[in-house]
């Protein structure tokens, strides 16, 4: 076996944070301090996240990759999602670096998605460099954060190596790192030196051919599709015949038509790319994340980035509501069959299989939110579709069926403790930990079936009063926990198509909760408000008052409705039921039930009634 070589002109690091623990920010003081923009140049703020989802809700989505260059040294920069659910993302960004650097609130300290993507890393075996962030902050309490740190190391396995780890403190908004609190400083010049001299440079065998590990797809619309990983051993030049090995090592021969590495946030073209560096390849039509691009004469496969398996599904479908195709721009099966299975090739989590019914599939990802964010996206480029309830997969060992367990960390006022807890309990949560600091908050940690959850994080905004903070991780399987009613309300449901009319809705809101407002088109079977009672009512939301030319004795009263709460997409996949769906187009969001016609719904529950009753 030949010994390897280092190529010391590269360093590949990954970022990896907690949600909202300032990992973007201190990504563009790295871009500024670099000298990557000259000097008065007009520059975004969190330039990484360029998604337009991104930039609405604060956090990384997808996985992107950048480059710096310090004293002559490249370093390629791997932004990673800091939420569980966005743990595919994770997972294949881990396969392109050599380092990490992890980044701590200064106050809120370690939290679940940082154990989640620390646990990866040192899966991956990488080195870590610590930041403890945002010590401006007035609750700041570093020592204390590092304590917890070591605690999280120590649980995780981290060898001796790992957890004789490199220390700095941060502010990253101001663009400033040093190595002790006490210590005087305006820029980044301390965190640069780590990286090179922390961070070790990408190595490789001489004697190998080209290899190199497709991590991340892209698509051009001049050059097509795009492979974008590290490479392993040996060069790539341009034009070079070379050969794709796919899951079962078939083999795809292939031409290099471009090579662009990363400069800054965008792409630069080279004729050649060396060990270690992180390259886009253009020329390959039928790639997949996880396949290895070598050279055609000396094929030989890399190991495949692995990832957790999917833990929810749901079932998208078309739209065949009386409103189909009045707001959609794609509303074919085939045309949604093919963005989902286009979302496959670029999101290793996400799994699609055709179901039995007709114009349907089954998408199996992390979790709701990850779905969520697919469903927003598909609805922002034009699609129309309809997805149902949000449900966990369960498996089965040993002859007994079990589902995923959630490991949930809740921080929140003393006052809502009770409250809390029997609300989990009802959703067959057991609690593990109560510390309670004295500052008048607690902090809670429970086991919870992740089907749980799933539309648990309304209630507990609400409970707690938009106080309470909650995050989780997947701990593993674990036997099934037993049902228990997913919502104690039942729905306002139209039964006829029109317009909705103040008059009927005034006389309709005692009845429970309405979604809609006066003026919006309604059909027979859609949802329109939530019942105060666990039972489904048909109600007519067009009715009119009735008008004659007798004088009232009195002047009529003017309607005054309570304003609608506008169902957000989030709200809406945890609200229904199982015979309930969404309704998804560009502009609106309905609820609806699977079958419209209430005669059917009706017959239905008839003849399950009689079944349930043995008649």
């Amino acid at each position: 076996m030949s010994k390897k070589v280092q190529n010391k002109d590269i360093r590949n690091i990954a970022i990896i944070a907690h949600v909202d623990h300032g990992k973007t920010t201190l990504v563009d003081a790295m871009f500024k301090q670099s000298g990557l923009f000259r000097e008065g140049q007009e520059v975004e703020t969190r330039l990484m996240d360029n998604l337009e989802l991104e930039k609405e809700r604060g956090i990384t989505i997808a996985a992107k990759n950048c480059s710096v260059v310090w004293k002559g040294t490249k370093i390629n920069i791997i932004d990673t999602p800091g939420h569980a659910d966005f743990g595919g993302e994770v997972e294949r960004a881990l396969a392109m670096a050599d380092g990490a650097l992890l980044l701590v609130d200064s106050s809120e300290g370690p939290l679940p998605q940082t154990r989640f993507v620390l646990k990866k890393t040192f899966e991956a075996g990488l080195k870590v460099i610590v930041v403890i962030n945002k010590i401006d902050r007035q609750d700041t309490r570093p020592q204390e954060v590092l304590n917890e740190i070591y605690d999280l190391f120590i649980e995780l396995g981290a060898n001796d190596e790992q957890i004789e780890f490199p220390l700095l403190y941060a502010i990253g908004r101001d663009g400033m790192v040093k190595k002790k609190l006490t210590d005087r400083t305006n820029n980044l010049d301390v965190l640069f030196e780590t990286i090179l001299e922390k961070t070790p440079p990408p190595s490789y065998d001489p004697k190998e051919p080209f290899q190199m590990l497709v991590a991340d797809l892209g698509y051009s619309a001049y050059m097509g599709r795009l492979a974008i990983g590290r490479v392993i051993n040996g060069n790539v030049n341009f034009n070079d015949s070379l050969v794709c090995m796919g899951e079962n090592e078939s083999e795809i021969p292939l031409k290099v038509t471009k090579i662009q590495v990363y400069e800054g946030v965008s792409l630069k073209e080279v004729q050649q790319a060396g060990p270690g560096d992180i390259v886009v390849l253009s020329g390959i039509d039928d790639v997949k994340i996880g396949d290895t691009i070598c050279n055609r004469e000396f094929p030989k496969a890399l190991k495949r980035i692995t990832v957790e398996e999917p833990t929810v599904s749901m079932r998208f479908t078309i739209n065949t509501s009386p409103l189909a195709g009045k707001e959609g721009k794609y509303v074919q099966s085939s045309k949604i069959k093919e963005r989902l299975f286009k979302e496959t090739l670029r999101n290793v989590a996400i799994k699609v299989d055709e179901s039995d019914e007709r114009d349907s599939f089954n998408v199996k990802g992390r979790g709701e939110f990850q779905l969520a964010i697919l469903i927003e996206t598909m609805r922002r480029e034009g699609y129309e579709f309809c997805v149902g309830r949000p449900e966990v997969i369960l498996k089965e060992k040993d002859g007994r069926k079990q589902e995923p367990i959630e490991h949930l960390y809740i921080d929140a006022d003393e006052a809502f403790m009770g409250i809390i807890t029997e609300k989990l309990s009802q959703r067959k949560g057991k609690m593990l930990n109560l510390s309670n600091s004295g500052t008048g908050r607690v902090r809670m940690e429970f086991t919870v079936p992740s089907r749980g959850l799933i539309g648990f994080r309304d209630d507990f905004l609400t409970v707690t009063r938009g106080t309470g903070i909650m995050n989780s991780y997947l701990e593993g399987f674990e036997d099934y926990r037993g049902d228990f009613p997913s919502r104690f309300s039942g729905s306002i449901v139209s039964d006829r198509q029109g317009e909705s009319v103040a008059y009927a809705l005034f006389n309709l809101e005692p009845r429970g909760r309405l979604f809609i407002v006066p003026g919006e088109q309604v059909y027979e079977g859609m949802v329109i408000g939530e019942h105060n009672r666990d039972n489904d009512i048909n109600v007519n939301p067009c009715k009119e008052k009735k008008l004659s030319n007798m004088r009232a004795a009195g002047k009529d009263d003017n309607i005054l409705l309570s304003p609608a709460r506008p169902l957000t997409l989030e709200s809406a996949i945890v609200f229904i039921r199982d015979d309930e769906m969404v309704e998804i187009t560009p502009k609106s969001i309905r609820l609806r039930k699977v079958e419209l016609s209430s005669q059917k719904r009706h017959m239905a529950q008839s003849k399950k009634f009689k079944e349930k009753e043995g008649l």
